[in-house]
């Protein structure tokens, strides 16, 4: 492994030579969620749009819109069947096909969700038992140079552990700590594993996350908006090894976070930086209204938008950018709001951020679970049933 000066020499010297990469994707989420009938079920984003049945045909889609980039994962549940054993059979049609086309996958391991026999983001083992997953899928493809090993970490923990809407159907302080250290965690040794199984050359982490902002409505907003906006960047914070302030650190540690573990989190993730590139996810429910007092935090519409978010992130980690997520569900206004936001990231890299990517999420349709469950599961979440998050179990800070 490269000590930390020659990894930034090795990232600073590749960085120029990155290509521009323009890319969709294919949602491959898969929580669980318990039924109305008090049944745990999993949502599998994959099987609802019919890409098991219908991926040759997904995959020619992407190569006749003339892009050569695509956000897609096998569906990581299916695929680990237990300690050191993994079904590969789907991967490997799927990714000769992607070789075939020469589309250059942007691979997503993880997608909020783990194995029946795994448990959910509260196992403690969880993390080593998928950086040795991240490992093998490394070296049994050893042409896979893009990597998002643990997609939207802040999402997956806020839904799974801090609202109980999915996997381990928690709502604490305490829960989402544990689900965050994990995912976090897992995330890093899988950086680790395939680094280990492919070498440094031309491999690159994309960590896919979702951009938030929360706006006081009055002064008296200040000081929970505030604490908000510190929370809303830990997840690249223990990513990036970067330090955080002083009421995350309480806040951390108050909720089961050892000063041991934050240690690890600082130098491991200082380790893994020189190898990442920051995902900006940016929809227009990631903004938010805070009221004073312990009232319903709302959705504020884009306010700042892109642009000015994506700037603060920015400025934070010192990454080049690649805005990894955006759409709009109205097929009469997605069209003006994929050029807002085309407009938005080319402002910002005429302004000095690098900015690597863009990418319209995702190529298929995103489908709802069954009515009687709607706002308990994905992608519509990322629209109107995000923000309810905070309309049902705001947390005053």
């Amino acid at each position: 492994m490269l000590d930390q000066e020659q990894q930034a020499v090795r990232a600073g010297a590749m960085r120029p030579f990155m290509p521009f990469l323009f890319a969709t994707g294919i949602e491959n989420s898969y929580p669980t969620i318990l039924g109305r009938d008090g049944r745990v079920q999993r949502v599998d984003e994959m099987a609802k749009t019919g890409h098991y049945d219908r991926w040759r045909e997904d995959f020619g889609l992407v190569r006749e819109l003339g892009l050569e980039y695509l956000r897609w994962g096998p569906p990581y549940y299916r695929v680990h069947l237990g300690p050191d054993r993994y079904d590969w059979a789907f991967a490997d049609e799927a990714l000769a096909e992607l070789q075939r086309l020469a589309i250059t996958p942007i691979v997503d391991l993880c997608h909020f969700g783990v194995p029946d026999w795994i448990g959910d983001f509260q196992n403690p083992d969880w993390p080593e038992l998928f950086a040795a997953y991240a490992g093998a899928f490394a070296s049994r493809y050893p042409r896979v140079r893009f990597y998002t090993p643990v997609n939207e970490i802040f999402v997956g923990a806020t839904f799974s552990a801090q609202i109980g809407w999915w996997n381990e159907r928690l709502a604490s302080d305490r829960a989402f700590v544990t689900a965050l250290k994990h995912l976090v965690r897992a995330n890093l040794l899988a950086e680790q594993a395939i680094l280990s199984a492919r070498g440094p050359a031309g491999t690159f982490f994309i960590q896919s996350e979702s951009t938030e902002y929360f706006h006081p409505e009055s002064p008296a907003a200040d000081e929970r908006a505030g604490f908000h906006n510190q929370k809303r960047f830990l997840s690249l914070d223990l990513c990036y090894g970067v330090d955080v302030r002083a009421c995350m650190y309480r806040y951390l540690v108050e909720n089961g976070l050892t000063p041991d573990e934050y240690d690890w989190f600082l130098q491991t993730g200082r380790r893994m930086k020189p190898y990442c590139i920051m995902g900006n996810d940016y929809y227009w429910t990631n903004e938010h209204s805070v009221p004073a007092g312990d009232g319903p935090i709302t959705a504020s519409g884009e306010i700042f938008g892109y642009y000015i978010i994506t700037k603060q992130y920015f400025d934070r980690y010192h990454l080049p950018v690649m805005h990894t997520e955006t759409n709009l569900a109205d097929a009469e206004r997605a069209p003006g709001w994929l050029k807002k936001e085309w407009a938005n990231m080319v402002r910002l890299k005429q302004d000095g951020v690098p900015i690597i990517g863009f990418t319209w999420y995702s190529l298929t349709d995103q489908v709802e679970i069954a009515p009687e469950l709607t706002g308990h599961g994905l992608p519509l979440a990322k629209c109107e049933a995000y923000n309810r998050v905070y309309d049902q179990h705001a947390r005053s800070g």
